[in-house]
């Protein structure tokens, strides 16, 4: 798997939400996963739109696209798919919890 790509099963989660499929109106995708790779190439790695590497496309196109799936509210339902609870904000310990430096030794009335 490439640095920048999705594990299988993540992909299964997300790719009935994506447009495109057969049935949807409109222009069917031609090839939904190398789009998805496109986006994640680019968020991952800060690059402008512009240095989008040739394989992935016309960098205007996958642009355009991304652009209309934002619009739509795409990507936020595939990042509530995606998307996997943090545990170490689950729990709080004695570990994480400081009293202020006065809390000790007070002198009883």
């Amino acid at each position: 798997m490439r640095r920048y790509e999705l594990r299988e099963d993540q992909w299964l989660k997300i790719a009935p939400l994506l447009p495109g499929k057969e049935g949807d109106p409109g222009r069917s995708a031609e090839d939904n996963r190398k789009f998805v790779y496109a986006v994640l190439w680019i968020a991952r790695s800060g690059a402008p739109w512009r240095d989008l590497p040739e394989r992935f496309g016309n960098w205007n196109s996958v642009f355009q696209r991304f652009n209309r799936w934002a619009k739509k509210g795409v990507w936020q339902s595939v990042f509530k798919v995606l998307q996997e609870p943090d545990l170490d904000w689950l729990l709080v310990d004695s570990t994480a919890v400081r009293a202020h430096q006065h809390a000790a030794g007070q002198k009883k009335v």
